[in-house]
């Protein structure tokens, strides 16, 4: 079977990618927090777009 990666999310208005495995210093979101568990009001840390304006990647 094949190692579990958890799933990346792309910002559809700067690009920024959001890793779940990196987590997000910026925003104090520790390394292996899904995208799903953020905030309800995290926001992009380069443009400020909401979790909404994300998308999952491969």
């Amino acid at each position: 079977m094949g190692e579990f990666m958890a799933q990346k999310y792309k910002c559809k208005i700067c690009g920024y990618i959001y890793d779940p495995e990196e987590g997000e210093s910026r925003s104090n979101v520790e390394p292996g927090t899904p995208f799903e568990n953020l905030d309800p009001y995290w926001r992009c840390p380069h443009c400020g777009a909401g979790k909404i304006r994300f998308l999952p990647i491969r």
